[in-house]
């Protein structure tokens, strides 16, 4: 039997200093079959890192996004960023529009400086 290779790298969920983790709340708001594409695809991440398009894509200044497609045509993103070999989970929406909206990219932004919202 082959092994399987392992992890290259791990997912970690951002915690705000009120302790709640915003990406882990927003997936548990998920349907139960959108919550396990949406596993998959960072697995596929944590597995294949550096791993590109069209699972995943690079937003600039160290942002990066998890693409999944989730049911009923929708389109899930997971923004994250790099941080000693761990893949810190910044923050989850269902994509409305052709481009990614400044608001979530300014969220996602701010949590990987460590500010507050």
């Amino acid at each position: 039997m082959a092994l399987r290779p392992g992890k290259k790298i791990f997912a970690d969920f951002y915690r705000l200093d009120s302790g709640r983790q915003p990406v882990r709340d927003w997936l548990l708001r998920l349907k139960r079959d959108d919550r396990q594409i949406v596993g998959k695809d960072l697995q596929k991440v944590e597995f294949g890192w550096p791993i590109g398009m069209p699972y995943c894509r690079n937003m600039s200044r160290g942002l990066w996004e998890v693409r999944c497609d989730i049911s009923d045509g929708r389109i899930a993103r997971v923004l994250f960023c790099i941080r000693r070999d761990r893949m810190v989970l910044l923050h989850g929406f269902i994509k409305k529009t052709r481009k990614t909206p400044k608001k979530d990219i300014d969220i996602a932004l701010k949590r990987m400086r460590g500010e507050g919202i």
